[in-house]
């Protein structure tokens, strides 16, 4: 086995479960028949420790040379995964599949030529029945082999029966890799960019998905190639702000799941993430009590479902009830009363206990930060805003990037740090040109911005009054509307007209 990185033998350790760990020793002892073996041992100190301290575990143990250290954790590493395999095997029919196959080789290499065969026949029928097309299709070329080498009795009508069911499978995949490829391409452009709605990102976008998009009928997809076409048409509507189309085929993704009930135990996964766009489409169309419905629904989905979670899953649910959650604080508008669900949240992006990705992390901050705004809590929304402008997150989310730079600039003028503001102005616009994001809204806000250090208090209110008539219009055009997603910019200047908190005026509009 080719060496580990330390970092991610510690990842996996760390993992593990009490029962896995008692899995994987009796897994080593099993096997290895003394449990003073090398690699138990290193086992044992870094599931011991929490920081890898080289030198001190040479001390520990003493049968260990430097040299031979890399080796030695690169074969725990390796009975570590044999152990977790074992476990998954039971209940991952795709493992099952392979081990099948694998099976198949080894009586082949002993000669059992019909026993090979009738064991592959089985798991190409297994893989086929579930959709796992690619291991059918290693079981067909394994047949294939085994048929162009020996006799075996049945050469014309099994030749025949192979190449249709080769062709009909390379279809299959053709059309399932050709879905899959549209519907990782839309989420890549998705995570760069976030919500669009004109310029030539969204030309390009378009393109893409109109020129991908294969000419078939829906209804005679399989389970995957549903799966696929819906995430794709849920990815592209949400990203042109289309988003009762994106409900539509967020509703159709899940439902998908109701037709084939099976897949909700092998694609787990994938149907919280499913859950989790319904969400996201009822959150953006302000569907209130459909978004709480369906919300309990991901909240009990462990108990009500009975499923067997792995961590992974886990950390899904864990990630999709925490944005939600903070979703419905939202659409309910009730900043200040649910301000004692923030710190957990804070505690749990901090430690980031299920290795979220920076993309969850970045939109979970700024989530957060909007709460601690719409509270009045300007400080705490400050802080965390400056942890997004400060770090560099590349080409991720280039939308919230921005929004994070705006609403920090509305917190410090709220809290009446006027010069700061000056200040802030231009290397926010700078920011904004760099990253190509100049609605009218935002032309407005900086030209209003610009002239604030010569505007008297008492002109303020007018000012406001100004703005607000300007930017009520394009918060209902389809091609403005995305920066009112991020920051209700009409509830913020109605809170400084009337002298009121922003939370009063969001629940106003939650009223009506």
């Amino acid at each position: 086995m080719p060496k580990v990185s330390t970092e991610h033998l510690l990842e996996v350790i760390r993992s593990l479960t009490k029962a896995e760990k008692r899995n994987f020793r009796m897994y080593a002892e099993r096997n290895n028949k003394d449990s003073a073996l090398l690699f138990v041992q290193v086992y044992d100190f870094l599931d011991k420790y929490d920081k890898y301290d080289e030198k001190l575990l040479l001390k520990k143990i003493t049968g260990i040379k430097k040299s031979q250290l890399s080796n030695i954790k690169a074969h725990l590493y390796k009975q570590l995964l044999a152990s977790l395999r074992r476990i998954d095997r039971k209940t991952e029919l795709d493992i099952t599949i392979r081990d099948q196959l694998d099976y198949a080789r080894i009586l082949y290499n002993k000669g059992l030529y019909q026993a090979s065969l009738s064991l592959l026949d089985k798991t190409k029928s297994i893989a086929w029945e579930h959709g796992y097309f690619s291991s059918a299709l290693s079981a067909l070329e394994f047949e294939k082999f085994i048929e162009s080498q020996y006799i075996t009795g049945s050469m014309y009508p099994k030749a025949k029966l192979i190449t249709d069911q080769t062709a009909e499978l390379m279809e299959k995949l053709a059309l399932t890799h050709r879905l899959s490829n549209l519907s990782l391409s839309m989420y890549a452009y998705y995570l760069q960019h976030g919500h669009i709605k004109k310029g030539p990102i969204l030309q390009e976008v378009s393109d893409q998905f109109t020129q991908a998009l294969p000419n078939i009928d829906y209804r005679s997809m399989d389970f995957y190639q549903k799966l696929y076409f819906t995430q794709s048409h849920a990815w592209y509507n949400m990203m042109i702000q289309d988003f009762p189309n994106h409900f539509k085929h967020a509703k159709r993704w899940i439902d998908l799941f109701d037709e084939y009930p099976k897949k909700k135990q092998s694609e787990t996964t994938l149907y919280i993430k499913g859950l989790h766009n319904v969400l996201s489409a009822l959150f953006m169309n302000n569907a209130t009590k459909k978004f709480i419905n369906y919300y309990d629904q991901l909240i009990h989905f462990k108990k009500v479902a009975k499923l067997k979670t792995t961590i992974n899953e886990k950390s899904q649910l864990t990630l999709y009830q925490t944005l939600h959650t903070i979703h419905k604080i939202y659409l309910t508008a009730e900043y200040s009363k649910n301000i004692k669900h923030l710190k957990p949240i804070e505690n749990l992006i901090n430690s980031n206990p299920y290795n979220w990705d920076t993309h969850r992390i970045l939109v979970l901050k700024y989530k957060v930060a909007c709460v601690y705004f719409g509270a009045s809590k300007h400080d705490q929304a400050i802080t965390l805003l400056n942890l997004i402008i400060n770090k560099n997150y590349s080409n991720i989310r280039q939308d919230i990037q921005c929004y994070a730079r705006i609403l920090n600039l509305a917190a410090h003028f709220n809290l009446g740090n006027e010069t700061l503001v000056n200040y802030q102005v231009r290397s926010v616009y700078r920011f904004l040109l760099k990253m190509d994001q100049q609605e009218k809204v935002l032309q407005e806000i900086f030209k209003f911005l610009r002239k604030t250090p010569n505007i008297l208090p008492s002109q303020l209110k007018t000012e406001f009054r100004k703005l607000r008539a300007k930017l009520r219009p394009l918060s209902k055009d389809p091609a403005e509307r995305r920066p009112f997603i991020y920051f209700d910019i009409i509830s913020w200047l109605d809170s400084r007209i009337n002298g009121t908190k922003i939370e009063i005026e969001v629940q106003k509009k939650v009223k009506r």
